[in-house]
C-alpha cells in the first residue's frame, strides 16, 4: 500500500464490528446562511431511501461542513461511524475543526480525523474526517468496512486515483449482500452528476428492448452555491510574446492584477499557482515590492502596495501544519495567499474576496514515449477554473481574476482527466495490487483503462521485477509500492540504494522526471554546444547530467542574487526555470526515500554503481551495435541511432542503454551510456529468455554441455555460453549422457559395468575388422534402449550415475553388465579365433598382427607387424596365404581374375575357393606353405579341372588392397619406419640397415646366453619387439 496511506497499529482488527457505538451527537444546528441546510431534510430523505445519494453543490453550499450533521439527521452514525474522505490532509483536519465548533465539542470527542502521521479521534466519536486513501488503508484490516455505517467521498470530481480506487471498492461493496446496510454519499462542486448517477444506479431486474438490464440512476441533489456574485475578469497573455521558457513575467502579472483589485476595495486575495516554486517566487517578488513601495511613503494616490501591512502566506500540501493553519488565523492587515490547487475544494480560506487564477497546474501524467511520469504544467479544466472562482464570493461580491482570455477557458476539457487514464497503469496496478483490490480489468472504474495498457502495465510490472509470471506482487513490488513514484524511478532508486549510488540516481532520476534544462535554440545551436561542453562525459549522457547538477550547486551557493543567477545561466544557455523544477522533483523524489529511512551515500558511487541501477528502470532501452552495421539493434526488433545530442554519437559503443527512444521519422536514443552486457543480465535475470543447442556430452566435466543464448525482448545479450545442459533439460541430458559416454564410451568413469562392456565391445568390434563384418555388433539403439530400461529418469551426469550405480549395486554386484551373447547379434554365427590369429610364426620368429576393416585405408586388411631386425627372415612366401580366415576370399578374387575361358568352369567361384581351401586345410593350419599360393593354386586347378593355367593368366593386379598382406617395419623401440604391401621394396629400402639390426640382435642374444638365468630362445628380439610395439 502507499506508505502515505499506511494505518495505525491498532486499527488493524478483522473490522466485523466497530469498536463501539458512538455516542449521540449534540443538538445539531444547520446554520441558515448556508444554501445547503435549506436543503437538509430532503437529502436525509434521500439518504434513508437509497443506498447511494449524489450532492452537486456549489462551491459555498456548505456541503462539506454540513453533510456528515445531515446523514445524522437522517439516523446515520449510530451503528457506525459516519467517515467523511478529503483527498487533502489539509482539508481533513480543517473540516473537522470547523464541524466541532459547529457542534460546540473539542476537537475528536464527537467529530475527529485521522491523517498520515496523526490522529485526533476518541472512541464514541461519530464523525471521522480522513484522506481517502486512509480509508483505502482500512480496507486492508476491515474488508467489508464494519467500522462505518456511512461514508461521503468529498470532491470526487478530482477524480485521484484514491477516488476512483474507493468508488469503484463501495461500489463492488454495495452491491454485494453483506454490506446493504451501508449508505454512501458522494458530493462535489463540479461533478459529472448524471455519469455518476448512472454508475452508481442500481439494476431494477428488467430488461430494456435490447436485453439490457435497466439501471435505476442514484438520486442526484443539486445545491445552489455562492452567497455573493462573483465577478469574472479576463486577463489573457499575448501568446506571441511569449518566451516558452520564461515565466519571469508572471509575479509582475499577478502583481498587476491585485493592485487593480486593490484601487477599487480593499480585501484579502487568494492566488492560484501550480506549485511550490512559483510560490516562492512570487512571494519574494511581492515582499520585495511591498518593501520598496512602503521605503517609498504613503503619499496620496501612490501604489496600494505601499499603504499598510501587507501578510503574505504560502498554502501547499507539504507546508508543516502550523504553516497551513496560519491561513485561518485572523489577520490584522491586508493578506494574499498563495496556494496551489489545494485551496481549490473543501477547505474555506477566511475572508477571501478576490481571487488570482493562474489557470496552471502542476499535473502527473505518464509520458508514453519515454515511459515515465512526469510532473508537468498544464491548463486546468473548466472545472477547476471555475472551483478556484468559487473560493471568493463568501463574504461580499467576489472577483476573479483570471490570467487567460475566455477563448482559452472555452477550449479547456470541461472536466479533470481521471488520474487513471494519465498516469501508468503500472502505476495504478501497482497501488491496487498493494491495496489488494480486483484485478484491474475486472475493477469497476469509472472510466475504465483500455485492454492494451493494462497489458502494457504488468509487462510494465514484469520488466521492473515487481510481479512474477503469475502477477502476484514480489518483494520488490511491495517495496515500490510503498514509494509515490513512477514505478520505473523508484526501480532505479531501490537499485541505488543497495548499489550504494542512492545519492548519485536521486539526482539522474529528478532529471529524467522533468525537462532538459540545457537549451539549445535554433539560432545559437554551435554556442549552446560550445558552452554545453563543459559538462560533456563520452561514455555517458547520465554523467553529463550529474556534472551539470554539480555546477548549478555550487552556482547556487556563490550567488549573489537570484537575478544574477538567471542571467549567468542563461549565458549557459541554462534554462534556470528547468533547473529549479529539476530540483523541485528532486527534493520531492529525496523526501519520498527518506520517509522510508533509506539514507542516501555519502561516499561518491563508482560509475558502474550508478548505471546498473539506472538500467534496473530501463531494461527496454538497449541497444547492440554489431561491427558491420551503421545502426543498433534494440528490443522488440527495432533498430535505432544515438542521437546527435549525445556526446556518445562519435564513440559508438558496442552496448548502450538510453533514456528514451524518440521517432522523428527516424529513431533515436536519446540520453545514453556506455553499459557491459553482464550487468543487463544480472539485472534483466528474470527476464531473459534462454535456450540452448549443440548438447553434447563433456568426458572432462562428466556432463552434458550446450550452447546457451540469452535474449532480452528479442535482443540477443549472449550467445555460445557453454552451460550444464542436465538442469535445463533432464530428459534429452540423459538421452545424451547415454548415447555419448555410455554407448559411445565416451567416459573416463572406473565403475566395473562400463569396464567389462566396453571391453566387450572392443573384442566384438576387432573381430568385425578381422572377418570384415561390420554387423557382428548390436547397433547403438539395443544398447541405448538397454541402459535406458534400467537408468533411473534423475540420473544425467556421471556423478549421479556413479552414486547411483554404487547404492544400487549392493543389491546386484551384475547390474548393467552385459554379456557376449547380448552384445553379439543373433545371426552372428561361430567364429573360431584360430582363423584371424593375433600372430602369425615363420622362420622361427613370431609377428604380431592386427585386423582393420576401412575400405580405402592404407592399413585395410591385415597388418603384420615387423622389427627391423627380422625384416630379412620374413617368408613372402608364408605371407602371400594370409590367415586362413582371409584366404578364401583371396582365392576367389584370384579365380575371378582368370579368362572367362577358364574362369566359366569353376563357377560358382566361392564353392570352387571354399574346396582349394579344404583340400590345403592341413597347410594352412600348420603355417608352412610349400611354394607361392598362385603356384598352389595351378598345381590344384590341373589336379581337379584339367584346367592348363598358367601364371601369366593371373591379373593379381585386380586384387583388392585388403587380399595382399600389409607390412609395418618399426624400430627396436616399436616407432614406425615404413609400411608397404610391397616386400621386396621395403627389404630393398631397408634391407642393409635390417641386417646391421639382425647382427646386433643376435650379439644381443649372445651376451644374454652367458648368463644362465638369462637363457633365452632364438626367436626372442622377434617377439620382444613385436610385443613392444603391441604395448606401444
Amino acid at each position: 500500500m502507499p506508505s502515505s496511506e499506511r494505518p495505525h497499529a491498532h486499527s488493524r482488527r478483522s473490522g466485523r464490528e466497530p469498536r463501539s457505538r458512538p455516542r449521540p451527537l449534540p443538538e445539531l444546528r444547520f446554520p441558515e446562511s448556508l444554501p445547503v441546510s435549506a436543503c437538509r431534510d430532503e437529502i436525509a430523505a434521500a439518504i434513508r431511501a437509497h443506498p447511494v445519494v449524489i450532492v452537486s453543490g456549489e462551491t459555498g453550499s456548505g456541503k462539506t461542513t454540513q453533510l456528515p450533521k445531515i446523514c445524522s439527521l437522517a439516523g446515520r452514525g449510530q451503528a457506525g461511524l459516519i467517515g467523511h474522505t478529503q483527498p487533502r490532509r489539509i482539508a481533513a483536519t480543517a473540516v473537522a475543526r470547523r464541524i466541532a465548533e459547529e457542534l460546540g465539542t473539542p476537537l475528536g470527542t464527537n467529530v475527529g480525523y485521522k491523517i498520515r502521521f496523526n490522529e485526533k479521534f476518541a472512541t464514541g466519536a461519530a464523525i471521522k474526517l480522513m484522506t481517502d486513501g486512509i480509508l483505502l488503508a482500512e480496507t486492508l484490516s476491515d474488508p467489508q468496512l464494519r467500522e462505518y455505517d456511512t461514508i461521503i467521498v468529498d470532491e470526487a470530481h478530482e477524480r485521484s486515483l484514491n477516488i476512483d480506487f474507493l468508488l469503484g471498492y463501495l461500489k463492488r461493496l454495495l452491491e454485494g449482500p453483506r454490506r446493504d446496510d451501508l449508505k454512501l454519499v458522494i458530493t462535489s462542486a463540479t461533478i459529472d452528476a448524471a455519469r455518476f448517477a448512472q454508475h452508481f444506479g442500481r439494476d431494477t431486474g428488467r430488461r430494456d428492448e435490447a436485453g439490457r438490464p435497466v439501471v435505476e440512476p442514484a438520486p442526484v441533489i443539486e445545491v445552489s452555491g455562492r452567497l455573493y456574485p462573483v465577478e469574472i475578469r479576463w486577463q489573457g497573455f499575448d501568446e506571441s510574446h511569449r518566451d516558452e521558457d520564461d515565466e519571469s513575467d508572471l509575479p509582475s502579472r499577478i502583481d498587476e492584477a491585485i493592485e487593480s483589485l486593490w484601487r477599487e476595495a480593499p480585501g484579502d486575495v487568494l492566488v492560484f499557482l501550480p506549485g511550490e516554486r512559483e510560490i516562492r517566487d512570487v512571494a519574494e517578488h511581492l515582499r520585495r515590492l511591498h518593501a520598496r513601495e512602503s521605503a517609498k511613503g504613503r503619499s496620496a494616490g501612490g501604489s496600494v502596495w505601499g499603504k499598510g501591512a501587507i501578510e503574505i502566506l504560502p498554502l501547499y500540501s507539504r507546508l508543516s501544519a502550523a504553516d497551513q493553519q496560519r491561513v485561518f488565523s485572523p489577520s490584522r492587515g491586508r493578506r494574499i495567499v498563495l496556494a496551489t490547487n489545494v485551496a481549490e475544494t473543501s477547505l474555506t480560506v477566511p475572508g477571501i474576496r478576490y481571487v488570482v487564477d493562474s489557470g496552471l497546474a502542476r499535473v502527473k501524467r505518464y509520458r508514453y514515449r519515454g515511459k515515465v511520469e512526469q510532473l508537468q504544467i498544464e491548463p486546468i479544466s473548466q472545472a477547476a477554473a471555475n472551483q478556484r472562482a468559487g473560493r471568493c464570493g463568501r463574504v461580499a461580491d467576489g472577483v476573479c481574476v483570471r490570467l487567460y482570455d475566455e477563448a482559452d477557458y472555452l477550449k479547456r476539457p470541461r472536466f479533470t482527466d481521471p488520474e487513471v487514464l494519465r498516469s501508468s497503469l503500472a502505476s495504478v496496478i501497482l497501488r491496487m495490487k498493494a491495496l489488494r483490490l480486483p484485478d484491474v480489468d475486472a475493477f469497476p472504474f469509472l472510466d475504465p483503462p483500455p485492454r492494451k495498457a493494462i497489458t502494457d502495465g504488468f509487462a510494465l510490472l514484469r520488466e521492473l521485477g515487481a510481479v512474477d509470471e503469475a502477477r502476484e506482487l514480489t518483494e520488490v513490488g511491495r517495496t515500490l509500492a510503498r514509494l509515490p513514484l513512477d514505478p520505473r524511478i523508484g526501480r532505479m532508486l531501490l537499485a541505488a540504494r543497495e548499489l550504494g549510488s542512492l545519492a548519485e540516481v536521486l539526482v539522474v532520476a529528478a532529471a529524467l522526471s522533468s525537462q532538459d534544462p540545457r537549451d539549445r535554440p535554433p539560432d545559437a545551436q554551435q554556442a549552446a554546444d560550445q558552452a554545453h561542453r563543459r559538462f560533456a562525459d563520452e561514455s555517458s549522457d547520465f554523467m553529463s547530467l550529474l556534472k551539470l547538477w554539480k555546477y548549478w550547486q555550487a552556482a547556487l551557493a556563490a550567488r549573489e542574487s537570484n537575478r544574477k543567477l538567471a542571467t549567468q545561466l542563461e549565458r549557459e544557455f541554462l534554462s534556470p526555470r528547468k533547473l529549479r523544477e529539476w530540483a523541485d522533483v528532486h527534493a520531492q523524489l529525496a523526501e519520498a526515500v527518506r520517509e522510508l529511512h533509506w539514507k542516501p551515500n555519502e561516499k561518491p558511487a563508482s560509475p558502474e554503481a550508478i548505471h546498473r541501477a539506472l538500467l534496473t528502470g530501463l531494461l527496454g532501452n538497449l541497444g547492440f551495435k554489431p561491427l558491420d552495421e551503421p545502426m543498433y539493434a534494440g528490443t522488440h526488433q527495432t533498430k535505432f541511432a544515438i542521437h546527435p545530442s549525445s556526446w556518445l554519437t562519435k564513440k559508438a559503443p558496442r552496448w548502450i542503454m538510453a533514456a528514451e527512444l524518440v521517432d522523428t521519422g527516424r529513431l533515436y536514443a536519446r540520453t545514453v551510456a556506455r553499459i557491459e552486457p553482464d550487468w543487463i543480465e544480472r539485472a534483466a535475470g528474470h527476464l531473459i529468455q534462454r535456450s540452448w543447442s549443440d548438447p553434447t556430452w563433456s568426458k572432462n566435466a562428466g556432463q552434458v554441455v550446450a550452447h546457451e543464448r540469452g535474449m532480452l525482448y528479442g535482443l540477443t545479450i549472449y550467445s555460445q555460453r557453454r552451460v550444464n545442459f542436465g538442469p535445463k533439460d533432464p530428459v534429452l541430458a540423459r538421452e545424451t549422457m547415454i548415447r555419448e559416454a555410455l554407448v559411445g564410451g565416451d567416459w573416463d568413469g572406473r565403475l566395473p559395468f562400463h569396464t567389462h562392456n566396453r571391453r566387450l565391445v572392443a573384442e566384438i568390434e576387432k573381430l568385425e575388422h578381422k572377418i570384415r563384418r561390420p554387423d557382428l555388433l548390436v547397433d547403438e539403439q539395443f544398447l541405448y534402449d538397454w541402459y535406458d530400461a534400467v537408468i533411473p529418469a534423475e540420473v544425467w551426469s556421471a556423478q549421479a550415475l556413479e552414486q547411483w550405480w554404487r547404492k544400487a549395486s549392493k543389491d546386484d554386484p551384475k547390474l548393467l553388465f552385459l554379456s557376449r551373447d547380448a552384445l553379439l547379434r543373433k545371426d552372428a554365427g561361430d567364429i573360431g579365433s584360430d582363423a584371424f590369429p593375433r600372430r602369425l610364426a615363420m622362420s622361427g620368429m613370431s609377428f604380431e598382427l592386427d585386423y582393420r576393416f576401412e575400405p580405402g585405408a592404407a592399413d585395410d586388411g591385415v597388418t603384420m607387424t615387423v622389427p627391423i631386425a627380422a625384416l630379412n627372415q620374413v617368408d613372402a612366401t608364408r605371407c602371400e596365404w594370409l590367415v586362413p580366415g582371409m584366404l578364401k576370399d583371396k582365392v576367389q578374387a584370384l579365380l575371378k581374375s582368370l579368362p572367362q575361358k577358364h574362369r566359366r568352369h569353376l563357377v560358382p567361384l566361392p564353392d570352387s575357393a571354399e574346396a582349394f581351401v579344404a583340400r590345403r586345410k592341413g597347410e594352412v593350419a600348420s603355417g608352412k606353405a610349400a611354394k607361392p599360393l598362385v603356384d598352389a593354386l595351378i598345381d590344384d586347378l590341373r589336379e581337379q579341372h584339367a584346367l592348363r593355367v598358367q601364371r601369366e593368366d593371373f591379373r593379381p593386379e585386380t586384387l583388392p588392397p585388403h587380399l595382399y598382406m600389409n607390412f609395418r617395419l618399426v624400430d627396436a623401440h616399436g616407432a614406425y619406419i615404413a609400411a608397404s604391401r610391397s616386400l621386396p621394396q621395403l627389404k630393398a629400402d631397408h634391407g642393409a640397415r635390417a641386417q646391421t639390426a639382425f647382427q646386433a640382435a643376435l650379439a644381443e642374444i649372445g651376451e644374454r646366453l652367458k648368463v644362465p638365468q638369462g637363457a633365452r630362445r632364438a626367436d626372442a628380439p622377434a617377439r620382444r619387439t613385436g610385443a613392444s610395439e603391441t604395448n606401444g
